[in-house]
C-alpha cells in the first residue's frame, strides 16, 4: 500500500463505509459497481486521491426547505446546510459548497456568504472538518472528502441542486482546500472561489472550472507573495481561466470582495 498509510486507509474506509450507510448516498454516487453501490474498499482509494463521487441532478426528495438546517452526518463535528428564503423544490438552485479556516466550524463561517444566499438566491453546504483543519493539510485527502461525499449526496436527495452551478468556496486553509477539490473534481465544480488560499495541493486534475482568488496585500498569516501571486499565474500556465483580486487589508474577506465572488460565479443570473 503506497499511495496512503495503513492507518490513513482504515481511517478513510471507515468513513466511507459509513457513507455507504447513509440512504441515498450509494445511489448517488457518481461511480457505482454493477450492484448499484460502490464497495467501501474502492470508495475510500477514491477518497484518498480527493476525488468525490455524488453528483446532483437527479429527483430530489424535496424534503429541504427555506432556512438553516444541520447536516446529521456526523456527531460533534457536522456542519449545516442553508437554503435562501426564496428557495423552492422543483426549482434547480445553485450551491456552493463552503469550507472554513483554520480551527473555526461551519456555523463560524456562514455568516461570510448566508446574507448573499438570501440575496442571490443560492443554497450553502458547510461541512466541519474532521479535524482541527482540512485532512491534506495535515498529511491527505482521506476522511474529510469521504464526509463532504456523504454530505454532498444528502444535500443533493434534498434539495434540487442546479448541476451546471455548483461552486466549492473557502477561505485560509479552506480556500486550500477548495482549490484542491475544485481542480480534481472539476466535472461537479463549475466554479472555485478561494478568499486568501495558502498552497495548491497536489491532485489528478479533472475538468476546467473557473477560478476566483483574492489576497490581502498586507496578509500576515498567509503571505502574498508566497502564496497567491505565485498560484495564480502557475494556475493560469495550465490555462485555467482565473479572476483574480487584490485588495488592501491583512487576513480576511472583505464584505465587498465576497459580493464581488458571488456575482462572478452566478454571473448573468445574479439578482
Amino acid at each position: 500500500m503506497t499511495a496512503i498509510g495503513r492507518r490513513a486507509f482504515l481511517g478513510v474506509a471507515g468513513a466511507a463505509m459509513a457513507m455507504a450507510a447513509i440512504p441515498g448516498c450509494g445511489a448517488r454516487a457518481g461511480r457505482e459497481s454493477g450492484n448499484g453501490r460502490e464497495d467501501p474498499e474502492t470508495m475510500a482509494r477514491r477518497h484518498a486521491k480527493g476525488r468525490l463521487g455524488a453528483r446532483p441532478g437527479g429527483v430530489a426528495a424535496g424534503t429541504g426547505g427555506p432556512g438553516l438546517e444541520p447536516l446529521r452526518v456526523g456527531s460533534e463535528r457536522d456542519g449545516v446546510i442553508y437554503a435562501p428564503k426564496a428557495y423552492q423544490p422543483g426549482r434547480p438552485t445553485p450551491m456552493v459548497l463552503s469550507l472554513h479556516g483554520a480551527g473555526g466550524s461551519a456555523r463560524r463561517g456562514l455568516p461570510r456568504l448566508q446574507s448573499l444566499a438570501d440575496e442571490h438566491g443560492f443554497l450553502i453546504l458547510a461541512p466541519d472538518s474532521r479535524g482541527r483543519t482540512w485532512d491534506v493539510v495535515l498529511g491527505g485527502y482521506g476522511a474529510d472528502v469521504a464526509f463532504i461525499d456523504a454530505a454532498l449526496a444528502l444535500t443533493f436527495s434534498r434539495y434540487d441542486v442546479d448541476p451546471g452551478r455548483v461552486g466549492v468556496e473557502g477561505f485560509s486553509d479552506g480556500a486550500s482546500y477548495a482549490l484542491g477539490l475544485g481542480l480534481s473534481n472539476g466535472h461537479l465544480f463549475s466554479h472555485v472561489l478561494a478568499f486568501s488560499p495558502g498552497f495548491l495541493s497536489a491532485v489528478d486534475r479533472e475538468g476546467a472550472p473557473r477560478i476566483f482568488v483574492s489576497h490581502g496585500t498586507s496578509d500576515s498569516i498567509l503571505p502574498i507573495d508566497q502564496c497567491s501571486r505565485r498560484m495564480v499565474p502557475e494556475l493560469r500556465e495550465r490555462k485555467y481561466e482565473v479572476e483574480y483580486v487584490e485588495f488592501e487589508g491583512d487576513h480576511e474577506v472583505p464584505a465587498g470582495i465576497a459580493s464581488q465572488a458571488v456575482r462572478w460565479f452566478l454571473g448573468p443570473a445574479a439578482s
